[in-house]
């Protein structure tokens, strides 16, 4: 089922910095999220943007990207210079480094993570070619250089269970925990990675040709659907471009880099299950705020992160059957 409605647009809650790119909830309905000077900021107060609470907790040294809060209170943080770190959130604000190689290689580009029960972390690499001011080069030249990434209880470096992923971004668990799902912005689809059962350590497709770019992903409640971020619309000459010779795509991606950037004005966000159902489908056109690279659920709202932006927006949340 595709149902596919408004996204309608509650109130935008301006930040002192620029391009929160993921968004998560916490247990009291407060919203952490990475700005680019390496902030570790905490919104409050989301029902009225006049009086929010906007709290700085941490300063990492790097961009922050992807988020995920743990049990004990302290925030997992990826990089996009190439490493993965642990925040204490308890007042401190002490960071630590939990691995910046991966099979013996520097890392590039960390974009997303998840813990499980165990101890045990992935994460996502999204190029071993560019950086993330490149960002647009990988997605001309479709690098397929991604990478999902284990990090085992006390180990120092991480290991590469997956790679060839086209630009993997956004990741989440299913809700038994027998998979992980990956997001290839560069492909338009989503990826399961099997982590139980006779077929663990395998990938296959999940969803397919969606309307957009999918980042990072959100899931609130176990038993809720999984929330999709997209970026921006499809884009259908680079699909054409994608299926050039290498060569071809690297030239585009070089000239890629020269021409100005400005997000397309229709954003988007999916609902989707663990079998790749999308059961919800919000658009809208003509939006101001553009390029939406995370979505998180809470008080029965939807809030949206930017790459591009300088604030956070609050949308209505539809119910999703």
């Amino acid at each position: 089922m595709d149902r596919r409605t408004a996204l309608v647009p509650l109130r935008y809650v301006a930040l002192p910095g620029h391009g929160p790119e993921d968004v998560v909830a916490d247990s009291e309905g407060r919203i952490l999220t990475g700005v680019a000077d390496g902030r570790i900021l905490r919104v409050d107060g989301l029902d009225d943007p006049s009086a929010a609470r906007v709290e700085c907790l941490a300063e990492i040294p790097g961009r922050p990207l992807g988020l995920e809060l743990l049990p004990d209170g302290d925030l997992l943080v990826c990089s996009a210079d190439g490493a993965l770190l642990r925040v204490d959130l308890g007042g401190a604000g002490r960071v630590q480094m939990l691995t910046e190689t991966a099979a013996g290689e520097r890392l590039r580009f960390c974009s997303n993570v998840v813990a499980l029960p165990d101890g045990t972390v992935y994460f996502t690499v999204s190029s071993r070619v560019h950086p993330l001011r490149d960002w647009m080069g990988d997605i001309v030249e479709h690098s397929g250089t991604g990478r999902l990434l284990r990090l085992a209880p006390g180990a120092r470096e991480a290991d590469v269970v997956l790679e060839g992923l086209q630009f993997a971004n956004g990741l989440v668990r299913a809700r038994d925990d027998s998979c992980l799902i990956v997001a290839e912005t560069g492909a338009r689809r989503l990826t399961r990675f099997r982590l139980t059962g006779p077929r663990a350590g395998q990938a296959e497709p999940l969803a397919g040709n969606l309307p957009g770019f999918p980042d990072n992903m959100w899931r609130g409640a176990p038993d809720g659907p999984v929330w999709v971020a997209l970026a921006g619309p499809r884009v259908p000459p680079l699909g054409l471009l994608h299926r050039a010779a290498p060569a071809v795509r690297r030239r585009a991606a070089r000239l890629a880099l020269h021409v100005p950037y400005r997000p397309s004005a229709t954003t988007g966000v999916l609902a989707i299950d663990d079998d790749g159902r999308v059961l919800q489908r919000l658009t809208r056109r003509g939006s101001g705020f553009r390029m939406v690279t995370s979505v998180c659920e809470t008080g029965g709202r939807l809030v949206l992160g930017s790459l591009w932006e300088r604030g956070i927006a609050i949308c209505e949340a539809p119910v999703v059957y």
